[in-house]
């Protein structure tokens, strides 16, 4: 169909308008070839009449079902006016900041933070395709991450735009995106270091300018280097054209780079105190743009923000403090003040103090710099000139030497960031991100808005070339014949810029001339290219300017300044001063060393950038044009290398309002960034795009019958676009896809929106004509039953008379009365009835209560009776064993007192030792003070000699000498005084020592008087238990002798069993609870021991503070020290010191010999207590040994006992059998049954047999606990005695005590001795007895032997739910049972949880053998075997199912079967027998537990990455519900989901691998609970998944995909249903999707609207609601958007709200897990190991 054909009317079009740039109106009459108007009515209302031409029609306007797509390629009419209402639509009403144009991704700054660059959103796309999500500067990197990993080629991510248009956001959010998708397993954190580059960066080379609060002011190209596993190895970046103009100049509200405004906010810390800097107001260079603070902007805060970046990256503190002081003499610089001395000469005063600081800071002579920033000198060919300079010179001069210095300082940044990022290996491939400035026009254009649109112009005709190279690709790749695309070639200008003789070139060549000017430079741009080059043209109303027509529009640029920013010149002699510097850091900026290459170009396989032309002059100096240029060479010759990805920011307003949409400003930046040539050359051929299934689906609707039978789809695609377009040059069709003209997409949705309509209305005309027919069936309906009604009162009133009427009466009345009196007889015969059944019933109740009463009250007194005998007979069972504990218990803790008691004494005497060493340590010392005073005797000898010559001559001396020696004496007396109350102090605290010893003596006297009381009580308890031993053994003699007499009296021995049986399942109630008051005992015991060993700590301080307190009083340092040489020679004049000294010695040696007289003593009393000690300890092993086979022979003889008795019994029997078979053969069945209960009778005898052995044994074990006492106290009697050997001058009377102590153990040993030695013969008698019954046996069944004629099946074996194995089984029980077993060979006919029920038994095996290093080790090999073959089958769901459930069943069987009562109650009576005897295992519950978790977590882990992938095209793209599609056009970015995948995943997918986990989980036995904690999970994964992928699916944010969601939940709970799983809370889960999905589909259009979404919305938030709200999208044109107005009423109800502003769920999440105790209802006993097991070496016990 021709483009004009679609003028017709109701179709729209854009119209020119000068405040919104374009304006829509509608066609009212048809437009016909030839005609000069185009008649429409504007959107107000207005008729207007367009005047118009044939080959210029105004641009029509695309349905609004197309309007508001991701793609703007996707559009049916691309043009200029489309684009920019797209972009309206999705910025102001839907909140979308991001769209896609082709290849482009144009990214609006919304001037607001927006939670979509979470971590979560990150993962969200990370291996998503571009079309599958809403457009995002995340899938933009995840497609160039994705290509470079696939293809191994380089790429880059081109950034561009205006200032403020969000350039530097979206590169770091690029970079932070590749950061955390190749997160690098080494520990050096390079993703982070490459991410700290941006805020230095940013603070000295951003700065605020009147369009952006942080606008980048240079150029950046970021290369980011990745290894072979696509991982961050590390960075380097190169940075272009920085504008180094801001340093000393700003425009109003503009400021300077913002690391000086951060210094001076921070001038007040210590650590900058040095700089001497104040506010940013008081310097030049931060004051100039008039306003110093940027509004929510803390420069403090923001310079340690830098400060931790800095550290980051390495760069220490040192370097920082470099930096530092260099910007701080930048700003000291700023204020240096230059005055005019005349007109043509100028000075600095070398006192400014701001000179001094700037001099101080970089280390330079301060007249020096004062000097040359007023002068310069000029060098000629035969003489050197000094020239002063005007001030406006000198300004120039230091403004140009802060520029250098700054342009220096930012460049050596820069390369010590790239040393940091900088890495050791090879790198594999990069992903460069260029943020470089856009097309920049002012009001005045400069040098650098020359260099920057130069730039744009040469990345525009790469953009240019790349986008005709992909145009042609795809036209080849669909097979489509290729036809020339004429597109705008911009390679004019950029040769009016860098040919020869070009702009650039004229302005080096200005450059050298030493007159240059920048008005000799433009009159040659006038020369050479005014009506010579139409780029090029003079502006009308100036003479100082030229005017260059860029690719995006004409800039004028401002001639002054040119060479001067081109040369970048400083004069020498500032820099030789800077070279000289003694700042180390300063005089390397300026030396003249070559640059080495950086690691950035060398790391680019590229060809080499094009080359410069060398100057033959050596005085020649490379310009910034320049060097610009040849960056930029090698700029492009980087992208031209790499696969390149664009990024166009667009600023939406000047007034930074968060979405406010100006279209003058956003059409001039799309026409500049290049995103409108995209489109211009998209839509010069076939710009709509469809695959052939988006095609059928969407367009099935204007398929005939005939066509859709057919079977082949491409086929009907074609027969029916044959018919609906009749001009084939409207279309191609593709190998995949279908080409269509622009206005072809829009003219097939004008089709189809024509047929649903017309469906509509005849669907509209049946059912409104069904409710007229229903409604007037209703209404006649109504009629002919009012007709009947009226018709038949009107009949009565013509039949009825006076006369009928009170007939009639008179019969009512009758009939009333009759039928009372009816009634009320029929009421009393059924009230005497009911009183009658009343009656009895009631008679019948009491009778039966009271029956019952009767019975219960007999039923109490028999219990209060039996239980009255029973406790007493508990009672004195528990009293007699609670004594004998009590007892032995009361003697450990007297003994346990009196070893503690002994402790403290020994420390007592360690503490004396130490004061002895002490004293002989000081007795040295007074020995050298003895030699001391000899020697000044001697001294004193040969003075009096002296004396007695010269005695005239020092009369006077010795007047004095005395009168010293007076106030010496009197000294002395004050030190013996000292010394004297000292040696009291000393006794009196020796006293208290004594007698507090005296006292612990005498308690430990009254401790042992009343432990041998105990122990006396003991010996007649013990005697009492022998006795009655003894008679026991007599009623064993007895009831042997009784035995005999049974064979021949069973009738008689009847009763007497069954009284015994009784008797002894009474006792055998008891032994549990005797066990547990034993248990309580041993516990209380262990809480004395503990107060006995906090009294012990509390004695030992007491003994501990007496000693530092005698130490204390005693300072022998101090006596010396105050002592002179004077001093000393009194003393030993009067001799006081010898004799005290003599009296030490004599007392050590006393106390040495008698410490040594009584050790000896104390050694040969030990030597004979250990061999008294060794000789009982070998004659109990030997007892205990004695005891240990005796119990073994009467477990063997009480097995053959009961079997050969149960024979004997059936003897008599057999031979009646034999003679009354003779008979009759009823006797025989008869006799039969006597057998049988004569069979019950001997088994009765039997265990009452093995009862009276068990109560033998415990006797047994009752004496052996009585010597391993006895043992104990001996051996703690003999630590006693060693502790006594050390004790101090109280030894004697303590050694007489031990003496007696010792007697009476003596007379303790011997009395044991016999009672072992009694007992002994009492072992020998029933050894004799037990040999007279086995003789008895042997003949008995020799007797049987012959009398049995029928052969005797033999008894079954009974297990005790146990398996035998040996140590060295261990690692084959782990190897065969846990890590080769194969979970598909047993889960099959076998009972859940085999494996763990196998271990434990092992376990119990263990226990029974009470060895604790066998247990140990078993748990640890199983425990350690788990963990291996979790590990080796990470990713193995089923061996994940199954060993989870097997951890799990093995830990409750640990807890099922440890004996803990919590436990204990849901086990069977046989269960408990089973528990586990001698060890307490919950360490290794607890081990068990956690690795239950552990392989919880993973299991979880293994099912969520099988399921994960289905959710998406399962749950949001695949259309459950047939006929309802929500296909549309999708653009340039093709959804993966619309190709035609027959393996695509569907709903039924997820249902089925639901399914395979729940017959999993459930054939391996796992719990119950915990399989619905793990659906719950599972579920809670699905919708989750599912929306986060809606909040970031525009496309399938629609009424229609609300169905099918609800749809494909319903499923999921039938599911629920069908496995019984309704109360996991799983439903639950999916609570937040089904409203979503209910927010799809309800109305959004009034007050109750919104009222009815903020109420009903519960489990979505805020920020959710309001992004579904504006993603909502219409299908069809029979749907409406949602108005920007309701979107901000419902806001406004949810603003209340509290939840997370988080838009994602969190899809990580974990439910916190239990497991819950099931125990097992296995036996033990009867459970079966499979031969395929093969552990054929483990036998059942």
């Amino acid at each position: 169909m021709a483009l004009v054909e679609l003028y017709t009317q109701f179709n729209r079009v854009w119209i020119p308008d000068a405040e919104e740039v374009w304006q829509s109106a509608e066609i009212t009459t048809n437009y016909k070839t030839g005609d000069r108007v185009l008649h429409l009515q504007l959107e107000d209302g207005t008729d207007l009449q367009f005047p118009v031409d044939v080959s210029a029609l105004p641009p029509l306007r695309n349905p609004d079902i197309l309007v508001g797509e991701n793609d703007l390629t996707a559009l049916s009419y691309l043009h200029e006016p489309a684009v920019l209402h797209n972009l309206r639509v999705r910025f102001v009403e839907s909140k979308l900041i991001y769209t896609y144009s082709g290849i482009i991704l144009v990214a609006i700054n919304p001037y607001k933070q927006l939670p979509i660059y979470g971590d979560a959103i990150i993962h969200a796309y990370s291996g998503q395709n571009m079309g599958d999500m809403d457009p995002h500067i995340f899938a933009v990197a995840e497609e160039a991450y994705k290509q470079m990993a696939r293809n191994i080629k380089n790429q880059s991510i081109i950034v561009s735009g205006e200032s403020g248009a969000g350039k530097t956001v979206s590169a770091k959010y690029a970079m932070r995106y590749f950061a955390t998708v190749s997160r690098s397993s080494s520990n050096a954190q390079v993703e982070d270091k490459v991410l700290a580059s941006n805020p230095i960066t940013e603070a000295v080379g951003n700065a605020k300018t009147t369009r952006n609060d942080n606008s980048s002011r240079f150029g950046k190209y970021t290369e980011i280097s990745f290894d072979k596993r696509h991982q961050i190895i590390g960075a380097n970046m190169r940075t272009y054209l920085l504008e180094k103009s801001r340093v000393v100049f700003q425009s109003e509200n503009e400021r300077n780079y913002h690391i000086f405004y951060q210094l001076c906010a921070s001038a007040q810390r210590p650590e900058f105190k040095h700089l001497k800097l104040g506010n940013a107001e008081e310097f030049h260079y931060t004051n100039m743009g008039g306003n110093t603070l940027i509004e929510g902007v803390n420069d403090r805060d923001y310079m340690v923000e830098t400060q931790k970046t800095f550290n980051l990256l390495g760069l220490k503190e040192d370097f920082q403090m470099d930096v530092f002081k260099i910007l701080a003499a930048i700003l000291h610089l700023g204020n240096v003040q230059v005055a005019a001395v005349s007109d043509e000469r100028s000075s600095v005063s070398v006192d400014d103090k701001h000179l001094n600081i700037f001099c101080e800071l970089l280390d330079l002579e301060t007249d020096k710099i004062a000097q040359w920033l007023c002068h310069r000198k000029i060098i000629t060919s035969s003489e050197t000139v000094v020239k002063p300079m005007t001030k406006p010179q000198a300004l120039n001069a230091r403004d140009a030497l802060a520029k250098k210095i700054y342009s220096h300082l930012f460049d050596f940044i820069v390369e010590r960031i790239n040393k940091a990022l900088h890495f050791s290996g090879k790198q594999h491939t990069f992903i460069g991100v260029l943020d470089i400035y856009g097309f920049e026009t002012f009001d005045v254009n400069s040098f650098e808005q020359f260099c920057i649109n130069y730039a744009n112009e040469k990345l525009q005709q790469q953009f240019n070339l790349h986008v005709f190279k992909l145009e042609q690709e795809e036209y080849m790749k669909e097979n489509i014949p290729w036809t020339l695309i004429d597109f705008y070639d911009n390679q004019p200008v950029i040769d009016l810029i860098e040919a020869k003789m070009g702009i650039l070139e004229l302005l080096d060549e200005e450059c050298l001339l030493p007159q240059g000017t920048d008005e000799n430079w433009l009159q040659k741009l006038y020369n050479n290219f005014i009506n010579k080059n139409p780029l090029f043209e003079k502006p009308r109303m100036s003479n100082s300017s030229f005017v260059v027509q860029h690719f995006a529009d004409k800039v004028e640029y401002k001639s002054e300044g040119f060479l001067e920013k081109n040369r970048d010149t400083v004069y020498e002699v500032l820099i030789e001063i800077l070279k000289n510097s003694k700042f180390q850091l300063c005089a390397n900026f300026f030396q003249d060393n070559p640059v080495l290459p950086s690691p950035f170009s060398l790391s680019i396989k590229v060809k080499p950038a094009k080359t410069v032309i060398k100057p033959p002059n050596k005085q020649f100096r490379t310009t910034v044009g320049n060097k610009f240029r040849s960056s930029l060479y090698l700029l492009m010759e980087t992208l031209n290398a790499t696969t390149p990805h664009y990024v166009r920011c667009i600023k939406p307003n000047d007034q930074k309002l968060p979405f406010e949409f100006d279209s003058k400003r956003v059409v001039q930046q799309l026409r500049a960034c290049g995103v409108l040539e995209t489109i211009r050359i998209s839509s010069q051929s076939y710009p709509s795009r469809w695959t052939y299934i988006e095609f059928y689906s969407r367009y099935s609707i204007l398929m005939s019958q005939h066509e859709l039978s057919l079977n082949d789809k491409k086929q009907i695609c074609k027969i029916v676009l044959q018919r609906l377009i009749q001009d084939p040059s409207q279309y191609q069709f593709g190998r995949t896809k279908i080409f269509f003209r622009a206005g072809q997409v829009a003219y097939l949705e004008k089709l189809r929106s024509d047929k649903l309509r017309q469906a509509c209305i005849v669907i509209q005309k049946n059912i409104r004509g069904w409710l007229q027919r229903r409604k007037f069936l209703r209404i006649k309906q109504a009629a002919v039953t009012i007709q009947q009604y009226f018709r038949g009162q009107r009949t009565v009133r013509q039949a009825i008379t006076a006369r009928a009427l009170k007939e009639a009466w008179a019969a009512i009345v009758i009939q009333k009365h009759c039928r009372g009196h009816l009634v009320r007889r029929l009421c009393q015969l059924i009230r005497v009835a009911a009183l009658t059944i009343q009656a009895f019933t009631r008679g019948f109740l009491a009778r039966k209560k009271y029956r019952k009463m009767l019975e219960e009250h007999k039923a109490v007194i028999l219990q209060k009776y039996a239980r009255a005998w029973l406790a007493r007979r508990r009672f004195q069972n528990i009293r007699r064993f609670v004594l004998n504990i009590q007892l032995s218990y009361r003697v450990q803790r007297l003994q346990k007192k009196l070893e503690d008691q002994n402790k403290e004494n020994h420390t007592l005497l360690e503490r004396l030792t130490t004061l002895a060493s002490n004293h002989s340590n000081d007795v040295e010392t007074i020995q050298k003070l003895q030699l001391d005073l000899e020697k000044l005797a001697t001294q004193k000898k040969k003075s009096e000699d002296r004396e007695k010559r010269s005695k005239d001559e020092y009369e006077q001396k010795i007047s004095k000498l005395e009168n010293q020696n007076s106030e010496l004496q009197k000294q002395k007396e004050e030190l013996e005084r000292k010394l004297q109350e000292k040696t009291e102090e000393m006794k009196d605290k020796m006293d208290d020592l004594t007698t507090q010893l005296f006292a612990d003596v005498q308690k430990e006297e009254r401790q042992r008087i009343t432990l041998e009381k105990n122990f006396q009580n003991q010996k007649q308890d013990s005697e009492i238990k022998i006795e009655s031993l003894k008679a026991e053994i007599k009623t064993l003699k007895e009831e042997n002798e009784q035995l005999q007499n049974q064979v021949q009296e069973e009738l008689q021995m009847n009763t007497g069993l069954k009284m015994e049986v009784v008797e002894l399942t009474n006792r055998a109630k008891t032994i549990p609870e005797l066990q547990k008051e034993i248990e309580l005992i041993q516990t209380q015991k262990m809480d004395v021991e503990k107060q006995l060993q906090s009294q012990k700590r509390q004695m030992r301080e007491k003994m501990s503070d007496v000693t530092r307190q005698i130490l204390d009083s005693y300072d022998f340092a101090d006596v010396r020290s105050r002592l002179s040489t004077e001093d000393l020679e009194h003393l030993n004049e009067d001799g006081e010191l010898w004799f005290a000294y003599e009296g030490l010695k004599k007392a050590t040696r006393v106390l040495e010999s008698h410490f040594q007289s009584q050790k000896e003593n104390y050694e040969r009393e030990i030597d004979g207590l250990n061999s008294k000690v060794e000789h009982l300890s070998q004659e109990i092993n030997h007892l205990q040994k004695l005891f240990r086979e005796e119990n073994d022979i009467n477990d063997s003889i009480r097995l053959q006992v009961a079997r050969l008795t149960s024979e004997n019994m059936m003897i008599p029997d057999l031979k009646q059998r034999i003679s009354e078979l003779q008979k009759h053969k009823i006797d025989l069945e008869n006799h039969l049954q006597e057998v049988a209960k004569n069979k019950d009778k001997m088994e009765d005898m039997a265990g009452r047999l093995h009862h009276n052995m068990d109560e033998e044994g415990i006797w047994r074990k009752v004496l052996q606990v009585q010597n391993e006492i006895y043992t104990k106290e001996k051996e703690k009697l003999i630590f006693a005695d060693e502790d006594f050997q050390v004790t101090d001058e109280y030894g004697e009377k303590q050694h007489e005590k031990e003496n007696e102590t010792k007697n009476k153990m003596c007379q303790d040993e011997a009395y044991l001795i016999m009672e072992n030695t009694d007992l002994e013969e009492e072992l020998d008698k029933k050894d004799r007895i037990i040999k007279k019954l086995q003789d008895q046996i042997k003949t008995l069944r020799k007797s049987i032997e012959k009398a049995n004629e029928v052969p005797i099946s033999a008894m079954p074996k009974e297990y005790i739910g146990m398996l035998q194995y040996r140590k060295e089984d261990e690692a084959k029980i782990v190897q065969n049972l846990i890590l080769e077993l194969k979970p598909r060979g047993v889960v099959v006919n076998m009972i859940p949880g085999l494996p763990a029920h196998i271990l434990f038994m092992c376990v119990r095996y263990a226990d029974y053998l009470n060895d604790d290093g066998m247990l140990k080790s078993f748990m640890n090999m199983a425990i350690n075997g788990i963990k291996q073959v979790i590990k080796e089958h990470v990713e193995d769901f089923e061996m994940m199912s199954f060993w989870l459930s097997n951890t799990c069943h093995f830990l409750n069987c640990l807890k099922q079967y440890s004996g803990e009562e919590e436990f204990m109650k849901y086990n069977s009576p046989q269960q408990n027998k089973n528990n586990l005897k001698h060890f307490d295992l919950s360490e290794y519950r607890q081990v068990l537990s956690d690795l239950a978790i552990r392989i919880y977590h993973q299991f979880i882990i293994v099912m969520e990455n099988n399921i994960q992938p289905m959710i998406v095209p399962g749950m949001l793209e695949y259309e459950s519900l047939q006929g309802i599609s929500g296909l549309k056009p999708t653009g340039f970015r093709k959804r993966s989901s619309s190709i035609d995948d027959t393996d695509a995943y569907t709903m039924t997918s997820i249902l089925q691998q639901l399914s395979y986990f729940y017959t999993t989980m459930c054939q391996n036995g796992l719990d119950s609970e915990l399989l619905k904690q793990t659906v719950k999970q599972l579920f809670f994964l699905i919708g989750a998944v599912t929306l986060n992928s809606l909040f970031l699916r525009k496309d399938m944010c629609s009424c229609r995909k609300g169905m099918q969601i609800r749809c494909n939940i319903s499923y999921l709970e039938e599911w629920l249903k069908d496995k019984n799983l309704q109360n996991c809370s799983a439903k639950e889960t999916l609570e937040p999707l089904s409203q979503a999905a209910w927010l799809l589909q309800v109305k959004k259009i009034t007050d109750d609207d919104a009222k009815e979404i903020s109420e009903r919305c519960t489990s979505l938030s805020a920020v959710q609601i309001v992004k579904i709200l504006n993603s909502y999208t219409p299908i069809d044109d029979f749907e409406k958007r949602v108005t920007p107005s309701f979107v901000r009423k419902v806001q406004a109800m949810l603003n209340n709200r509290e939840n997370s502003s988080q838009l994602m769920l969190d899809t990580k999440y974990l439910f916190q897990v239990t497991f819950p105790f099931t125990p097992s209802p296995h036996a033990l006993e009867v459970i079966q190991i499979p031969s395929s097991f093969k552990l054929g070496f483990l036998t059942r016990i």
